[in-house]
């Protein structure tokens, strides 16, 4: 580079080749800019070539190849999500990409891009994690120097869909409109929480009734191309729930009564497995209808109504917690926080009454 007289102010172009080895051209104001810009370059580039070589040039589609081939803890559902958001999402702009050749920058552009595409906000930051976690494991196997994935903004969760939480005379109009081979289903999803695959997947022998407490250890999810797959609980933690008397006794009626070859507690038509779709549309919604209940109820639904007959109960978000199975309490929280507020209402009332009580002991003292 070439001095210039004090005083002057000449634009100088600043060449470099970049991780990918592109011959890379700017134009900046000044020698010292230039210097400041070649300076930047030289380090991105050192830190890049620290790096094993063969290492180097390793492109996002072999290490995505690579990381979902050890992806052995997770269910086959989930898989799939996760192979969907690699071909549709991350793939199509980063899969020719060297992984050490991929910056922050580029991250924060593909973010920005699939928002302005319409994705949901929930469809970018599921798509993102997936990205964040691979190219985090290229960072421990010497793929890349750092990952990417750092000071990213993602857009924040639009509103869920709504929740309805049935009173337990609607679960009961429900149970009673349904096909009687299903009552017992709806009184159990409704009594202790229990997700849609965990009941379908519920065996016989998972069962105490004489200590009235179920096991719920693994879920049953119909997977496209698989059919009906049998995995882990969405935590991949077992738990154990409790049953109130009259549930308990309600399960040992419908065991004697629709048994399985297969030792399913819960089982179709046809003796075999639920499959949730054809439950759903066959046996659920008609009963819905029937009862008269909200046309968007879910089946999913019967989940939130435990969780709110529970509070309503004075059940605390620990208890809440452990018997739906949340990963953590924050689950619990921003699922139902709103419905403890009633709860601060009893526990002042229940103060004002110490208070009285106390000042009636002290004046007899």
């Amino acid at each position: 580079m070439r001095y210039w007289p004090k005083g002057q102010t000449e634009t100088i172009q600043v060449r470099w080749y970049d991780a990918e080895g592109k011959r890379r051209a700017e134009t900046v104001s000044g020698i010292t800019r230039a210097r400041a810009r070649l300076r930047k370059h030289q380090v991105e580039r050192d830190e890049d070539e620290s790096a094993d070589p063969k290492l180097r040039r390793v492109v996002l589609e072999k290490h995505a190849a690579d990381w979902l081939g050890s992806k052995a803890d997770v269910g086959a559902r989930t898989l799939i999500n996760i192979e969907g958001r690699l071909n549709n999402y991350i793939l199509p702009t980063f899969g020719a990409r060297r992984v050490s050749a991929i910056k922050p920058v580029d991250v924060r552009k593909w973010v920005a891009e699939m928002s302005k595409t319409g994705l949901a906000p929930s469809t970018v930051r599921a798509t993102y994690r997936t990205f964040s976690q691979m190219m985090r494991v290229a960072e421990i196997d010497g793929l890349t120097r750092r990952s990417p994935c750092n000071g990213i903004d993602l857009p924040a969760e639009s509103q869920h869909e709504e929740m309805h939480f049935l009173t337990p005379e609607q679960v009961a109009t429900l149970a009673d409109e349904i096909d009687s081979r299903y009552r017992a289903l709806i009184f159990t999803a409704a009594y202790t929480g229990m997700r849609a695959g965990e009941l379908a997947a519920l065996k016989v022998t998972r069962v105490n009734l004489l200590k009235r407490r179920l096991e719920v250890v693994e879920a049953l999810s119909e997977v496209p191309g698989q059919g009906l797959v049998t995995g882990p609980t969405k935590t991949r933690v077992r738990r154990s729930v409790s049953l109130p008397s009259f549930l308990a006794d309600m399960i040992g009626e419908h065991i004697g009564a629709f048994p399985s070859d297969d030792g399913y507690v819960f089982t179709a038509r046809d003796c075999g497995p639920i499959r949730h779709g054809n439950f759903y549309k066959r046996d659920f919604r008609p009963a819905v209808e029937a009862a008269g209940l909200p046309e968007g109820l879910r089946f999913h639904d019967l989940r939130h109504s435990s969780a709110a007959i529970l509070i309503g109960q004075g059940s605390n978000p620990k208890q809440v917690q452990a018997r739906l199975g949340h990963a953590s309490i924050r689950t619990t929280l921003d699922n139902y926080g709103h419905l403890f507020d009633e709860h601060d209402s009893e526990l002042l009332e229940g103060l004002d009454a110490t208070f009285r009580r106390g000042e009636t002991d002290s004046g007899t003292r």
